[in-house]
């Protein structure tokens, strides 16, 4: 049987994201369900396993993507050098290695090599200390991948929020939210609620952005003009959008529970009821890229890093749920296909009775 391979980029080494990466492993059986690769060094790894009490854990040391063994852990040596650990640090090094590993996995996940690509935390300050020029994952998703638009969908067993802005100052939001983007952002929504979720025909309640969701205008008139109009153009195109709703009232009387997803305005509107309601259980996945990429939805944890505290909880979420969207995405396309292929046929079909009418 051919396992998929699910790639790992450790995030900043002064943080948990090794940590938690390694940790998920033990005492489970994730091995028997995929092939690991970590973009990692194998200097890097001894130093984690001596200081997690892991020494027993088995890795396979490989220069590429090549000659991965099943059944055990494999580590994609992205350098050779010694790396300096200063934990819970802010610094070059902490992005630079981030960096390194991020940009092979990500390579490796463009040619295929990879089959979902798992991302343990970056530090934004690091990363820009080292260079990186992208505020986050996402934006560099985006760009490595020919500029396409994507959605920033966070994912528990209960929960599924998409933001419209992601990490922009919140005084820049209102400017940014545009009826053509909201349009866009949901479409995203919508579809990878068919592909990667398998839901036929999902609802998405779409969040306002003032108090009160402007309170017919009283608080700000974003959700007439913008809003609104952006809701009124989904439902014109046989889509289950409703809205706008005021966010405190939406979650504080459980009435996201009614809808297969939920639409925030900007990142905290939408990020701080999910990780109140899911923090630790909760995923990060990027939607609308035609490749697979999962994140854990906590940080780089520095007051905790080195400590060997670490909760691989959400990261281990991350996995499975990388695995669930590979299976939903390849019965996905099969479905599409198989349709494809019978609608060609009725069309070939029709084709020869139109030319028996012709020679009769």
């Amino acid at each position: 049987m051919l396992l998929p391979k699910i790639g790992f980029s450790i995030g900043d080494v002064n943080g948990v994201g090794l940590e938690v990466i390694l940790k998920s492993f033990k005492n489970s059986n994730l091995t028997s369900r995929f092939i690991p690769v970590i973009y990692a060094s194998s200097k890097l790894i001894n130093f984690y396993k001596k200081s997690l009490s892991i020494e027993e854990q088995t890795v396979h040391i490989v220069k590429g993507g090549e000659h991965l063994r099943q059944s055990k852990i494999n580590v994609i040596q992205c350098w050779e050098e010694e790396v300096t650990i200063a934990f819970g640090q802010v610094n070059a090094e902490g992005g630079k290695y981030a960096g390194l590993s991020l940009k092979q996995a990500v390579e490796d996940l463009r040619q295929q090599k990879i089959d979902a690509l798992i991302t343990a935390p970056i530090h934004k300050n690091s990363m820009n200390l080292a260079g990186f020029s992208f505020p986050g994952h996402t934006e560099f998703l985006e760009h490595q991948f020919q500029d396409l638009q994507s959605l920033m969908l966070m994912v528990s067993d209960t929960l599924r929020i998409g933001v419209v802005t992601g990490h922009i100052a919140l005084h820049d939001v209102a400017s940014k939210i545009t009826t053509e983007k909201i349009v866009e952002k949901t479409r995203i929504f919508i579809q990878s609620l068919k592909m990667d979720f398998g839901i036929e025909r999902p609802t998405v309640a779409i969040l306002g952005l003032n108090p009160h969701a402007g309170d017919m205008g009283l608080f700000g008139d974003e959700e007439s003009k913008v809003i609104i109009p952006a809701i009124k153009e989904l439902k014109e195109s046989g889509n289950l959008v409703m809205g706008p709703y005021p966010a405190d009232g939406f979650f504080g009387s459980g009435q996201f529970k009614k809808f297969d997803g939920i639409l925030a305005m900007y990142h905290d509107q939408g990020l701080i009821p999910f990780k109140t309601l899911a923090f630790g259980g909760g995923v990060n996945f990027t939607a609308g890229l035609p490749v697979i990429r999962t994140s854990p939805d906590h940080g780089t944890a520095f007051d905790i890093a080195g400590k060997n505290e670490a909760d691989p909880s959400s990261i281990r979420q991350a996995t499975y749920l990388a695995l669930d969207i590979l299976k939903n995405r390849t019965e996905y396309n099969t479905l599409q296909s198989n349709k494809l292929k019978s609608r060609k046929g009725k069309y070939e079909q029709g084709e020869d009775e139109i030319l028996e009418d012709e020679e009769s």
